[in-house]
């Protein structure tokens, strides 16, 4: 029960502060990127203040300052992995674990203003990502990883909604305050983050906010442009962070599948002795649910002709958002399991109703077992071994899934009802 109220406190509070682009406080967080971890920093300050490690004081460098749509100045602090005590402009942050037994992972947790898809954000019951962090927060985490598309207030809140009034729009500070900044505060101080690059942060939509405020570049790199692959270690554990906001779904122009196989060559040309999974926003497979049977849904093109001239030998598992459900394909040793949770708070997809559905299907000229569901909610993820347990909890702090995986072994269901 404390556990709820605490929730719903927390829920009523960002909404109450969701559309307003002033900072009462500093916001502060860890993000993993390829030159190691760093505390990031968002502040009205004139200047970004000195961060404490351990004791000692260090300066932080600006990594961007005001302009005409982000009225604040951003602020970055290289970390050590041997770093503990983190403490900046008044926050105390979470350093990264030397080993990493426990990560969160959702995606896809925007609040949707656009076209004839409308979401009530401000509402918890029809945006939902406000309770999804705020319950993912209460486990603990060593990590989070989220998956991309982070940025859907695209368009204006219609007059007389009620349930998206004053709602911030457009690339710029007001609305990435209203989508990550706000709802995802408790998270964002729980752990280290990894973040990946959305289509919906490609240059055409949230591009500039994205380079900004959560790319893991050094500097702000300006549109158009990659986010170059980067690699994670968790500790016996190689995570590789890859972009494919630009990939094709339904084509596969040869421009853009080679760009996407040239982002994916560090990967392939990874040392072996540790395991390495691949965390990137559109699924290189996934399935379908049509009527009461599974079907290969046809994603990604662009990732599957990439993926077939340079092949991925050494990978156990991809991790992707995009498509708005929860599912799961095992394809044995023939191939990286393949998991897919687009479930942070944007609209589910249609045909993807609460129930679980299992089944197999060919995918991509192989045969895959299939667990899918339609559900908000984030997946847990625990070391148990050499292998991993996952948990999927929906908004109500219910398992709705179990799932074991071992090198690229991945099995999901829905538990047992007692």
């Amino acid at each position: 029960m404390r556990l709820a109220r605490n929730v719903l406190l927390w829920i009523g509070l960002t909404a109450g502060i969701a559309a307003s682009p002033a900072l009462a406080s500093p916001i502060a967080w860890v993000e993993m990127t390829a030159r190691g971890p760093e505390a990031r920093l968002i502040t009205d300050a004139s200047s970004c203040p000195n961060s404490w490690v351990d004791g000692r004081r260090t300066e932080a460098a600006e990594r961007a300052g005001p302009d005409a749509d982000f009225p604040n100045r951003v602020c970055a602090t290289s970390l050590k992995r041997t770093d503990h005590g983190v403490h900046i402009a008044g926050a105390s942050l979470k350093s990264p674990r030397a080993r990493v037994n426990r990560i969160v992972i959702l995606g896809d947790s925007g609040c949707r203003l656009k076209g004839q898809a409308f979401q009530h954000c401000n509402d918890p019951s029809g945006w939902p990502f406000a309770r999804i962090a705020a319950l993912a927060a209460t486990k603990h985490p060593d990590l989070v990883i989220h998956l991309g598309d982070y940025y859907y207030r695209e368009k204006p809140c219609p007059p007389g909604n009620a349930g998206c009034a004053g709602s911030p729009y457009g690339d710029k500070w007001a609305t990435w305050k209203a989508e990550v900044f706000d709802p995802a505060a408790p998270l964002l101080a729980a752990a280290p983050w990894v973040f990946v690059r959305g289509n919906h942060e490609d240059c055409k939509r949230g591009g500039a906010g994205w380079f900004r405020l959560l790319d893991a570049g050094e500097t702000v790199a300006k549109c158009p442009s990659d986010s170059p692959t980067f690699a994670v270690d968790l500790g016996d554990l190689r995570l590789w962070v890859v972009d494919s906001n630009d990939t094709e779904d339904l084509t596969a122009p040869p421009e853009k599948v080679a760009a996407f196989s040239a982002r994916l060559e560090a990967v392939t040309r990874a040392p072996g002795g540790e395991r390495n999974w691949i965390v990137t926003h559109r699924p290189i497979w996934d399935s379908a649910r049509l009527a009461n049977f599974v079907s290969d849904g046809l994603v990604n093109a662009t990732e599957r002709a990439a993926v077939k001239a340079r092949g991925l030998e050494g990978v156990d598992l991809i991790i992707a958002g995009h498509v708005h459900n929860f599912s799961a394909l095992n394809f044995g040793a023939a191939r990286p399991a393949q998991w897919v949770v687009g479930t942070g708070g944007d609209t589910l997809d249609l045909d993807s109703t609460p129930p679980p559905t299992t089944g197999q299907a060919e995918v991509d000229g192989l045969k895959a077992d299939i667990f899918t569901m339609g559900r908000f909610g984030f997946l847990l993820l625990d070391r148990r071994g050499a292998g991993w347990t996952g948990r999927f909890f929906d908004t109500e702090n219910r398992v709705a899934a179990i799932c074991a995986l071992q090198a690229r072994s991945l099995t999901c269901r829905a538990p047992r009802v007692r």
